[in-house]
């Protein structure tokens, strides 16, 4: 599994390039920064094309109404910064000036799940998918790494109608992405097929899924690993398919247990096809300072934590 790491990458930086990239193919695209441009990669866009950047300082709110404005014109405005502000901060101006107008405005989470570490529990956004996917007209997109936040923000940007919410990390973490296989927006990537169980994950929490499934395949567990990128749409073919197949389903994200990832699934899984299904997460509780691996251990979101998790939801409900 190593071999296929490109290298340690931090996911705001494949959506600023998915951004940049969707600039120069699109003379619509503008980008609206709230003081914090280089932290969340949108400096690139802004040295490149100052005329089409405007910076509003910190004023998130304000931002949220004027790339609604600017959508209503023709433009494709894009707005990012930390998700406790752009999806929690904004959360009425989104809901009433972007989702009601269905309008196609990118707005950006960065700084998502606890492992931006020493900011803290005001700065560690985990809730914002409960939020953002609760909001009609609302695409919800989680890539897993570098190069796939790149892919899914040019396809966001240049292939979806309303609103899109990005969400994406600080901190550098493994990219193994393969370019090669398809990145659709609404459908699920098998990364590791499987029979026994299936583990689906998003965000950061898919590449310690895989090392889950390494270490779950050497005692004897077949694992099935599911990538789910896209929260909303989120792709219920696959989620019935995995638990139609493997008969267990554990959902693995850095965001509160309630009305993430875990929920999302349990909707479709108590709807179509129920089966044992467990859930990690944040339990209900804010995170703190710290460095990001410690807190990730602390939390229960590691490769160990999820093979304990599983093989205890397997041994909970034997067949």
């Amino acid at each position: 599994m190593d071999e296929i790491i490109r290298d340690l990458i931090p996911t705001k930086t494949g959506f600023s390039e998915g951004v940049l990239i969707a600039g120069a193919q699109n003379d619509s695209v503008v980008v609206l920064g709230s003081d914090i441009t280089t932290s969340v990669g949108l400096n690139l866009f802004a040295n490149k094309y100052p005329e089409k950047f405007i910076s509003l300082g910190i004023a998130e709110q304000n931002a949220v109404g004027i790339a609604a404005g600017l959508a209503l014109t023709g433009k494709i405005p894009v707005f990012a910064t930390y998700a406790v502000f752009s999806a929690l901060r904004t959360t009425d101006q989104i809901r009433i000036s972007v989702c009601y107008n269905n309008l196609h405005v990118i707005i950006g989470g960065a700084h998502a799940g606890i492992s931006v570490g020493p900011d803290g529990a005001t700065h560690q956004a985990l809730e914002d998918i409960a939020v953002m996917r609760s909001l009609p007209n609302m695409t919800v997109l989680s890539p897993c790494d570098a190069t796939q936040a790149r892919i899914l923000t040019i396809k966001a940007i240049m292939e979806c109608r309303g609103p899109v919410y990005i969400r994406f990390g600080r901190e550098a973490v493994p990219d193994f992405t393969d370019e090669n296989l398809k990145n659709s927006i609404g459908k699920a990537q098998v990364l590791q097929d499987g029979r026994q169980a299936s583990i689906i994950a998003t965000g950061h929490m898919v590449w310690m899924a895989l090392k889950a499934a390494r270490i779950l395949k050497l005692e004897g567990i077949d694992v099935r690993v599911i990538n789910m990128h896209t929260i909303k749409p989120i792709d219920i073919e696959c989620i019935v398919s995995a638990a139609r197949e493997t008969g267990y389903l554990l959902s693995v994200e850095e965001h509160q247990i309630y009305g993430g990832l875990g929920s999302a699934i349990a909707e479709v899984v108590v709807k179509h096809y129920p089966v044992p299904m467990d859930m990690i997460g944040m339990n209900d509780c804010f995170g703190e300072s710290g460095k990001p691996e410690e807190l990730l251990e602390k939390y229960g979101l590691t490769a160990n934590a999820i093979v304990t998790r599983l093989k205890n939801l397997i041994h909970s409900f034997p067949r």
